[in-house]
């Protein structure tokens, strides 16, 4: 397993298009400083204290990934309009709720995709889910790879990690191809490992750091890098873009993901998540990356910035 911390420093000590603004890093501490953690979600997720909660965020973590293609997908559950990732988070609470035999793996294995499309899609779907079909085809990779290495337990996937978030990321990797986020630069692998390291962290979250959500290490988690950190960060001015790349993104025009601009973006959030969470230890509060992340996140949601960069994957 690659080094993820030593991947994002890495590629911003060779960076071309992306940069640091070091300046910026102490006034967004300060803003973030009095800013509570959002609570857990429970309105959103499924949760039951069980290990079928485990199966669940599997699930979620498989496919949290690229919303953002127009025309917008959305969903209508309990009444709520909802888009992007918690109209996923809501279809498949829905399908837990119900029942469906969406977290027996050996079923999963063989998902159709009218089923799929039925769970993916909720009762009133506007719009069509971005990339279904690598949504089906990783469906059935969770579906294979439980039932063949886990009996189809979630249980003994959390089990063999023995409270290790690294573990439990490093045995992710190992069973599930689509969850390898890597790439190549200058010369060297790296990777970022967003949809697994998010596992451990959605885990500890929700269990509150207990049962299934005990990690003895959940500090050696990065940040999960995405669309939404980058773009809050540009817009506090931490996140410095070429005029080229910035002029590129604010004309939403298509980022190749693994090209050299897509990695740099990625590369510089971890690396300003790092130097921003010792910017505010130094104010006196001490926060996981994990913390910050979802601090950051939320941040974000409801207010207007300058476009996120957009890069077509199943990584993010």
């Amino acid at each position: 397993m690659i080094d993820v911390r030593e991947s994002a420093r890495y590629v911003m000590e060779n960076a071309d298009y992306v940069e640091i603004d070091e300046k910026a890093i102490p006034n967004l501490a300060a803003k973030l400083l009095p800013i509570p953690l959002p609570p857990w979600d429970y309105t959103h997720h499924y949760y039951d204290g069980t290990a079928r909660t485990v199966s669940y965020f599997l699930l979620v973590d498989a496919l949290n990934f690229c919303f953002f293609p127009t025309p917008r997908w959305e969903v209508i559950v309990a009444g709520e309009r909802l888009q992007g990732y918690f109209g996923l988070t809501a279809v498949l609470k829905e399908a837990f709720l119900e029942v469906r035999p969406i977290d027996d793996f050996e079923h999963l294995a063989h998902i159709d995709a009218e089923e799929a499309r039925e769970i993916l899609h909720g009762k009133v779907p506007i719009g069509k889910i971005p990339l279904f079909p690598e949504r089906i085809k990783i469906l059935r990779e969770i579906g294979e790879q439980m039932t063949a290495r886990y009996d189809g337990n979630p249980e003994r996937l959390v089990e063999a990690a023995n409270k290790s978030a690294l573990k439990l990321v490093e045995l992710v990797l190992d069973a599930f191809p689509s969850f390898r986020d890597e790439a190549e630069y200058k010369g060297e692998r790296v990777a970022f490992y967003k949809r697994a390291q998010i596992l451990a962290g959605d885990l500890y979250g929700c269990f509150g750091g207990k049962s299934y959500g005990e990690f003895h290490d959940i500090d050696r988690l990065t940040a999960f890098a995405d669309y939404k950190l980058p773009q809050i960060l540009r817009a506090e001015g931490v996140l410095r873009y070429t005029e080229a790349l910035g002029a590129k993104i604010d004309r939403k025009e298509w980022i190749p993901a693994g090209s050299a601009q897509e990695v740099e973006i990625r590369a510089a959030t971890l690396v300003a998540v790092e130097r921003l969470r010792d910017a505010l230890a130094r104010r006196g509060r001490s926060l996981l990356s994990v913390e910050l992340d979802w601090l950051l996140w939320h941040a974000a949601q409801n207010r207007t910035m300058p476009p996120h960069h957009r890069t077509l994957t199943t990584f993010y």
